[in-house]
């Protein structure tokens, strides 16, 4: 009998990190049958030898809490890795987590019990809260990146909430199976930057509605910094530049229309947003989300701007003039 759950990890040299997730599901609590299905994009750490070892240890539909298949392939990136998984797949739903997003022991029962709620219906996916780990330092920049949009935006909705396409995280979220398969991730994406969100705007089209249930809950074991974050903005910019290629009705969504109307700011006064963001990221008295806000957008907006000149798409002119 084919599971109900396949839970798709693709991963990229976080081993140590991957064998937490592993365990997270090994302690899944009423989970209904699932399998877990792992693809290595490309790790150049001890990921291979490992997993492969743990593999035959437990067997591929081992009677140990869940099956466990394991597949490799070279690096090109999250998309096609999870479309690989899903080739892979036999289950109902295709529940997708990150190598870094831990789950908790009710996980699995709860997207298991939207699913249901909804009588099963393929249009209907549903998404989970990510939060950062209990006790653990969090800094007012992570709340704000995961609560008000610039990496989840779980403030901005509620528990039970049908929500927009672009709440379409792949950290925690299930999807009916033949859905995915037949609609995969487009791996043309260079980077983890709104692949997911592309998909989800196709799917939205075609009538799919994601339900959020903030009990399905993963912790994810990834923290960030006020310049890590900001060159990883940097690179949504550019993907962004690729999704409005495909979807150029998307202009507003995207920030396309804004460079043409907005002059970024010059190298001193981004200096002086960083340092204001860094005081805020260091003493949380000190914290402005307007702050955080405005320094995130610019990265963006100059990866977007660089990226429309090179796919020569609107703004790669004057739209963002320093």
């Amino acid at each position: 009998m084919a599971p109900y759950f396949s839970v798709v990890i693709p991963t990229y040299n976080r081993l140590e990190m991957l064998l937490r997730v592993l365990d997270g599901l090994e302690a899944q609590r009423d989970a209904p049958e699932f399998e877990v299905i792992v693809i290595d994009d490309g790790s150049g750490d001890d990921t291979h030898r490992v997993m492969e070892q743990r593999v035959r240890e437990r067997g591929i539909r081992s009677t140990a809490g869940y099956g466990l298949t394991f597949n490799s392939q070279a690096n090109a990136g999250p998309g096609q890795a999870r479309n690989r998984g899903v080739s892979l797949a036999t289950g109902r739903f295709i529940v997708l987590i990150g190598d870094d997003t831990v789950p908790e022991p009710q996980f699995l029962a709860e997207h298991a019990r939207v699913h249901a709620g909804s009588g099963d219906d393929p249009l209907v996916a549903c998404l989970g809260y990510t939060g950062w780990p209990r006790g653990e330092r969090v800094t007012a920049f992570m709340d704000y990146i995961n609560d008000y949009g610039l990496q989840f935006g779980y403030k901005l909705i509620k528990d039970g909430d049908i929500v927009p396409f672009n709440f379409f995280y792949t950290s925690n979220i299930s999807i009916d199976r033949h859905l995915l398969a037949e609609h995969p991730f487009d791996t043309t994406f260079p980077a983890a930057a709104w692949e997911d969100i592309e998909l989800a705007y196709r799917l939205d089209r075609l009538g799919l509605k994601i339900r959020y249930n903030a009990r399905a809950v993963t912790r994810h074991y990834h923290p960030m910094t006020v310049d890590s974050f900001a060159k990883r903005q940097y690179t949504v910019g550019r993907s962004g530049a690729i999704f409005f290629s495909k979807h150029p009705d998307l202009g507003h969504f995207l920030g396309v229309y804004e460079l043409d109307t907005r002059k970024l700011a010059e190298e001193a006064g981004m200096a002086r947003l960083r340092r204001r963001a860094i005081l805020g990221e260091r003493f949380r008295l000190l914290a402005k989300a307007q702050v955080f806000e405005t320094l995130m957008r610019e990265h963006y907006l100059r990866g977007l701007r660089d990226g429309l000149r090179e796919t020569g798409g609107r703004g790669s002119g004057v739209g963002g003039r320093r």
